[in-house]
């Protein structure tokens, strides 16, 4: 007897998209993530007096100021603040891979709830830095957990086809240009507020003058924690893990992972790898010595340094909102990753010339989008150019590739700005 065949209900819902979800999971996170930007010049005016009273960190802070040949106005807190942001892109650029890769085996949510979970921890020590090394174990452990980005943009591989690729990795970018805007004006805004003013007595308990600042930044990660653990869909399948390890048994040591991140058996991936490496380095470089530029040149203060976070976002996000929606299919990854890095040739030069504001903004106009461009044609390349059950090794490695670039790029910077000043940096 022939069995009846199951009639598809006209009412049910097909499954929502989690891409949602995960642009919302990464703005959430970057928007904690670059509250500290324009904090910079004034944090580590504020903590290297204090660090440098006595003992080594004096001796060494004495040593730098008579060694820098430079004009810049504050040379030793670059330099430091190099260090500080190469620390936390080294880690970043160990353990992005790391993730990328555990994500393979257990799962894109159990990972990403881990690195947020670390994440909000390392902003609880910023909290409570009262002293150098504080902040520098609260940046190393906020190194180590930088995860995220990497785990989502791999869930974002796993539920896009090779057509809407492009799209998906332009929402990863226009999830950056937003959190990159609301959270440097959070920064500046919050940076008015010094609890230590207010409450001379919180000195004791390690808070310090930018600790609502690093408050903020950890109810942003509590947020996106819960968020993730109530409403992120896995977006791996138990069964298609399976593949994703036995793939990962090619790279079983520590030595063969680290190598494999550029000498992997897939060339186009390779290539792609290294321009992204190269072009983080001097975007990195940029992007880290910018607010010392703007302080510098233009004696902005924190408050006055979210207009040119603002300014690069609102243009990151018409680039990657539109022209990469649009035209970047049209063009293709390769063409328009092309034309991002000539934008950022030419942006490098007029900032180097940009006495005046004049210039200045149309130089980060231009830098925007070069950065709106590369950031999301490299990813969608390398998703495209490897095979399904690699998809979050290749996009880990490449997220590595700009954790190196990272790591080199503000210190390669803050020693060209230490030793010879900003214009030759640029």
């Amino acid at each position: 007897m022939a069995t009846a065949q199951a009639t598809p209900d006209p009412t049910a819902r097909a499954p929502r998209s989690p891409i949602g979800i995960i642009f919302l999971t990464i703005f959430l996170d970057l928007v904690g993530f670059s509250i500290i930007f324009p904090l910079f010049p004034k944090m580590l005016q504020y903590y290297l007096p204090t660090a440098g009273q006595t003992g080594w960190m004096a001796d060494t802070v004495h040593w730098l100021s008579g060694l820098s040949g430079g004009t810049s106005t504050f040379p030793v807190e670059v330099l430091f603040g190099g260090l500080l942001g190469s620390l936390y892109s080294v880690l970043q650029f160990f353990f992005s891979p790391f993730w990328g890769r555990l994500s393979d085996k257990l799962g894109r949510r159990t990972v990403l709830l881990g690195t947020v979970a670390g994440t909000a921890l390392s902003y609880l020590l910023w909290i409570i830095a009262g002293k150098f090394w504080m902040l520098v174990l609260a940046r190393g452990l906020g190194g180590v957990m930088a995860g995220n980005v990497s785990v989502g943009t791999a869930a974002i591989a796993d539920v896009t086809t090779p057509q809407k690729r492009a799209h998906g990795m332009a929402m990863v970018g226009i999830a950056f240009g937003l959190g990159f805007i609301l959270g440097p004006a959070l920064g500046g805004w919050l940076s008015l507020y010094d609890i230590t003013a207010m409450h001379p007595g919180a000195v004791a308990y390690g808070l310090n003058p930018f600790s609502i600042c690093a408050t903020a930044s950890f109810a942003l990660a509590m947020l996106t924690f819960f968020w993730v653990l109530k409403r992120f869909p896995e977006t791996l399948p138990a069964e298609k893990r399976a593949a994703h390890m036995a793939e990962e048994q090619k790279t079983a040591t520590v030595r063969e992972r680290l190598i494999a991140i550029f000498s992997l058996d897939n060339p186009a991936v390779h290539r792609a790898n290294l321009v992204s490496l190269f072009y983080t380095i001097a975007f990195s470089g940029m992007e880290f010595t910018l607010t010392f530029l703007a302080a510098e040149r233009f004696d902005y203060t924190p408050r006055q340094m979210v207009s040119i976070f603002v300014f690069m976002g609102l243009v990151m996000v018409v680039v990657q909102g539109w022209i990469g929606r649009k035209y970047v299919p049209k063009w293709g990854e390769r063409q328009s990753a092309i034309l991002g890095l000539a934008c950022g040739t030419a942006g490098f030069l007029i900032l180097a010339f940009a006495t005046r504001q004049r210039y200045f903004y149309p130089g980060l106009a231009v830098f925007a989008v070069s950065s709106g461009l590369v950031s999301i044609c490299l990813p969608a390349l390398v998703s495209l150019f490897g095979g399904t059950t690699t998809q979050g090794r290749h996009i880990g490695s490449v997220r590595a590739a700009q954790a190196l670039g990272l790591a080199i790029g503000p210190l390669l910077a803050a020693f060209i700005y230490f030793w010879a000043g900003p214009k030759t940096t640029y």
